[in-house]
């Protein structure tokens, strides 16, 4: 029902979702430093009030929730329904072919960061609204999205909403895959360090640095080691090189010399799909011949437990399985090493059969022996609705209609903001067989999903809320 007028709508404002697209995309919204009522720093509050200012112009009843959250409403009656989107976005990286700051449109593409995560999304679930608005203002219950600003490093403007407001009855967010992503594996991103005395001489590492989030495979790191010669460390270099497909260069610094690894860098929950420059880092620290001391042992056992190519958690001795939700996935991503101690962190997705206190207690005997330990668990449990559940049934049921294609339940290595949420679960916006490049560079979203996609979610929201 309302097909043909919903289509008519969406395609009749195309060009102006696209320029909102790019209004959007325009503001670097990376997470930055706190200031005085900018939680997440300037980009995420311009980002936040320009979105306000353009649903309010668009007629919509909107709130500031003390910019952490903004919202929408379509109308004043009882709540059935929210769609959750985020505009803050990752780290721009390197890389790009265009600008990550604006919008290129190519081939039926929209290049830049945010035009898939999550900044297309958002816009499409607005028009979507618009849509119904136009179409059936006497919508019987309300439909609200809700635009959060810190998705990508914690979700903590996510839960102060919904300390202050509780979910409806459903709740979607458009922040993943076609048709529906039902289960979200738990997340396992432990923090563990260890401290040791200073090592005044002989050959050894001063410092490591290695990746900006736990969620993002590592694209560079790098290295400062002293009491070795450039011939030392060349065939090393070389032989990782050949073995891992990251590339190097070594450099003088007044403290010794100072290695650079350039890997490839993916989302945290699909690591092999990149090419970690700090695991690759770290097996050529490990072949050196270093002075012994807990600093070079700690090394070698980190090297160890996180070996070059292993996104399975094989060498920790966590890899499991199962049908449902797929296979266990591990990310070393960040470190931080100095001739006193180290501080690190990886990013594990767990399926449905795993054990999150196995999980625990593994790590710490694996750490054990390098006198480290474990300071944040980071343990989130997985999130799965049953494929049957009704509403379900509805996504599923307009993704068909719209599409033509079969639709069946999605299981993710990736964390959503409705994880949390009983009953959430994430609908689009990627196709079946698109890689939108999220968290790398060169994003893009496909122009014609998109405005698929506005379609489907204003169908969704006449058969929820009509």
């Amino acid at each position: 029902m309302y097909r043909k007028e919903i289509e008519e709508y969406i395609d009749s404002h195309k060009d102006q979702m696209i320029e909102d697209i790019c209004t959007l995309c325009r503001i670097n919204s990376e997470k930055m430093p706190y200031t005085e009522g900018k939680p997440f720093g300037e980009g995420p509050f311009e980002v936040l009030q320009t979105a306000l200012t353009m649903m309010e112009n668009y007629g919509f009843s909107v709130r500031n929730y003390d910019n952490y959250v903004g919202t929408a409403d379509l109308n004043d009656k009882e709540a059935q329904l929210d769609i959750l989107a985020h505009l803050d976005v990752m780290p721009r990286g390197t890389g790009w072919t265009y600008p990550p700051f604006d919008v290129t449109e190519h081939e039926g593409r929209l290049y830049g960061r945010g035009t898939a995560d999550d900044k297309g999304p958002a816009v499409a679930a607005l028009y979507a609204m618009m849509a119904v608005k136009a179409i059936r203002p006497e919508l019987a219950k309300n439909v609200r999205l809700i635009l959060g600003t810190d998705e990508e490093c914690g979700s903590a403007d996510i839960a102060y909403y919904f300390a202050r407001e509780a979910p409806p009855p459903h709740v979607f967010s458009p922040d993943g895959d076609f048709p529906v992503i039902n289960i979200e594996k738990g997340r396992f991103a432990p923090v563990f360090r260890g401290r040791w005395p200073r090592q005044k001489e002989g050959a050894r590492v001063l410092s490591v640095v290695g990746g900006q989030r736990h969620n993002a495979v590592p694209q560079q790191a790098r290295a400062t080691v002293a009491g070795l010669s450039p011939a030392k460390l060349a065939p090393v270099i070389r032989q990782v090189e050949r073995d891992t497909g990251v590339e190097f260069q070594l450099g003088r610094t007044p403290a010794g010399l100072t290695l650079y690894a350039l890997g490839t860098g993916a989302h945290g929950a699909q690591p092999e799909r990149g090419n970690n420059a700090l695991t690759a880092l770290l097996s050529v620290l490990a072949a050196l011949p270093l002075e012994d001391g807990p600093s070079a042992r700690t090394i070698r056992g980190l090297a160890g437990l996180f070996p070059h190519g292993d996104t399975q958690g094989k060498a920790l001795e966590m890899a499991c399985a199962d049908e449902i939700s797929g296979s266990l996935t591990l990310n070393f991503s960040v470190l931080e090493l100095d001739q006193m101690g180290f501080s690190a962190q990886f990013d594990c997705r767990f399926p449905l059969c795993a054990q999150e206190k196995a999980l625990l207690s593994r790590l710490s005997a694996a750490l054990s022996p390098l006198g480290a330990e474990v300071t944040d668990p980071g343990l989130v449990p997985p999130h799965c609705v049953p494929e049957d559940d009704p509403f379900v049934q509805t996504l599923l049921g307009v993704y068909r209609d719209y599409t033509g294609q079969s639709a069946r339940c999605l299981a993710i290595g990736g964390g959503t903001y409705v994880h949390d949420i009983p009953g959430g679960v994430a609908f689009g916006c990627a196709m079946p067989g698109v890689d939108n490049r999220m968290h790398e560079p060169d994003e893009f979203a496909i122009l014609d999903d998109l405005v698929l996609s506005a379609k489907m979610f204003a169908q969704v929201i006449l058969d929820v809320c009509g």
